[in-house]
């Protein structure tokens, strides 16, 4: 799997950050069908996009490395691939706990990451216009936003779930390996969330 964002007036950088943020949509909706339907190649699936889009970060790096001029600040770029790794990241994380520890879907589980996936298409859309539309880049990071926000009251409904519930030692046991699956998925919108503001703060330096 290979995707390849077209070429902008930000040049190979803005190539490279959007075709970053497209494998973190893909990521997220394969993340997605995994909490609607587990299987070992919904898994693998997964895995496979994180692997590619590391090799599109480490290119990205070496470029920063080799260049001296930069379509913006060159740590903004370093914290907006950064930002958007770890967003894969999470969502390989999340999934290989999942199969290690045997844990199945639930509802709370599919909700966070169909928000999750909402805010990296907001993500992905914000970098594609960054040089072109600002302002526009600008309105999807705060959709982003509002999306994570959305993300969090789920996980914190999903958390006060797990302690309102009969406890017995098979239920601890389970509890503290949900809590650990959603923590990861906090993380993610944690990131999506930081990946947004390095957006605005772009924005905010070119207008």
């Amino acid at each position: 799997m290979k995707l390849r964002a077209g070429r902008k007036k930000g040049g190979r950088f803005l190539e490279l950050l959007s075709e970053q943020s497209k494998y973190a949509v893909a990521g997220m909706e394969a993340l997605s069908q995994y909490m609607k339907t587990p299987s070992d190649d919904a898994a693998e699936q997964v895995s496979r996009i994180e692997k590619a889009a590391d090799e599109t970060r480490r290119i990205l790096i070496d470029e920063l490395n080799r260049t001296f001029v930069t379509p913006f600040d060159r740590e903004d770029i370093f914290a907006l691939s950064l930002t958007i790794d770890d967003i894969l990241d999470y969502a390989y994380s999340t999934v290989d706990e999942m199969v290690v520890l045997k844990v199945r879907p639930n509802p709370f589980l599919q909700r966070m990451t169909s928000l999750l996936t909402e805010a990296a298409r907001e993500i992905q859309t914000g970098v594609t216009e960054l040089m072109d539309h600002p302002a526009v880049a600008a309105d999807h990071a705060v959709r982003a936003k509002a999306l994570e926000n959305r993300m969090e009251s789920v996980y914190r409904e999903a958390i006060g779930n797990l302690f309102s519930e009969p406890v017995d030692l098979e239920h601890v046991v389970e509890m503290l390996k949900l809590r650990e699956i959603y923590r990861h998925l906090s993380n993610a919108a944690d990131r999506g969330d930081q990946a947004a503001n390095v957006i605005s703060d772009i924005v905010v330096k070119r207008i």
